[in-house]
């Protein structure tokens, strides 16, 4: 039997304090084929472009057929992934305002092809508009690789998060960037990666999502800040303080928190948790507001979310929050209507 801290070492448990994974040596692989088809719609759906021949927005993820996984070896990891989309899309010309519908097709999305050279179809319904095709054939078609992007840049970080485990080293060096981080007190401005660690290290995922509202961007941003209307869209009581350090409570308590930085019309940050997350632990949301004219991007970034939570917390900014501002919006516009 080998002395404590001699052989292999590949088998030295001193390196990890639960012996698992020594190393990152062994093989291991997790299944990304769901995790992969939430994140495609996330990043597509919704995409908008616009031009003097008018504006098309993608509309649904029509059909999503593959799947994806990610291995690790040897303190590697190696991606697989193959895909065939199928995209809705629908606009509008500027001059008469006629409405048309097509598709998108991304027929092989994989490894083997980089997003450049990946294929991609814009087809269109019958009748005229053919302007508004060739807006998608072109911007479009560029947004859509941009959009492809991020789901693989997504794909290769958050979803690996926690697949290649510390050794000793590692810890030691991600504890001295947390104290150099913490003892850093020169801030220029409240962003998620200057504010103060807090809470228990727990392996987390960064959520991303993008949602267009029908709405101008100063209405929508006062959603968020102004209590009349967060009780009105959550349907309970609430506490919101809009101002830097100012509390925020929602949905009977189980979603708490405070404002962190707030710049008028335009972004949000909070400090954010759900009720059922270990004590103490916080995300870190940003909210950032794109005027789209008649309409507005809501771009939401969420780090810090736990990994055993990541769906639950994107459901409860898709149907607690969105959907229910998107039926408040429509609310009001029936009544002004």
């Amino acid at each position: 039997m080998a002395k404590w801290g001699q052989g292999d070492p590949r088998w030295i448990v001193e390196e990890r304090a639960d012996a698992t994974n020594v190393n990152n040596w062994h093989w291991t692989e997790r299944d990304a084929t769901s995790w992969s088809k939430s994140k495609l719609r996330e990043v597509l759906v919704g995409l908008a472009v616009e031009g003097e021949a008018g504006r098309c927005e993608i509309s649904e993820l029509k059909q999503v057929e593959g799947e994806a996984s990610c291995s690790s070896r040897k303190g590697r990891l190696i991606f697989f992934y193959e895909w065939n989309l199928r995209l809705s899309w629908r606009g509008t010309v500027k001059e008469s305002g006629e409405k048309h519908k097509g598709s998108v097709e991304i027929p092989n999305l994989s490894e083997e092809n980089e997003v450049d050279d990946t294929e991609i179809n814009v087809s269109k319904k019958k009748g005229e508009g053919d302007v508004l095709k060739e807006l998608m054939r072109t911007e479009g078609t560029t947004k859509v690789r941009e959009a492809l992007r991020d789901y693989l840049k997504a794909l290769k970080t958050e979803f690996t998060l926690g697949m290649i485990l510390p050794t000793k080293a590692t810890v030691g060096q991600e504890l001295a960037a947390e104290r150099e981080l913490i003892g850093n007190t020169v801030q220029d401005s409240v962003s998620p990666q200057s504010l103060d660690i807090v809470g228990v290290k727990i392996p987390t995922v960064k959520i991303l999502m993008r949602e267009i509202f029908n709405s101008a961007a100063d209405e929508l941003y006062s959603i968020f800040t102004t209590k009349e209307l967060v009780q009105k869209f959550s349907k309970c009581p609430a506490v919101v303080e809009a101002e830097k350090g100012g509390k925020l409570q929602m949905f009977d308590g189980f979603v708490s928190g405070e404002y962190a930085e707030l710049v008028p019309n335009q972004r949000i940050v909070l400090k954010w948790r759900c009720r059922s997350w270990p004590d103490e632990h916080y995300a870190m949301v940003a909210l950032n507001f794109k005027d789209l004219a008649a309409q507005t991007e809501l771009q939401l970034e969420c780090k810090g979310v736990p990994v055993s939570n990541e769906e639950s917390t994107r459901r409860c900014w898709k149907q607690q929050y969105f959907e229910e501002i998107r039926i408040l919006l429509q609310q009001s516009q029936d009544t002004v209507e």
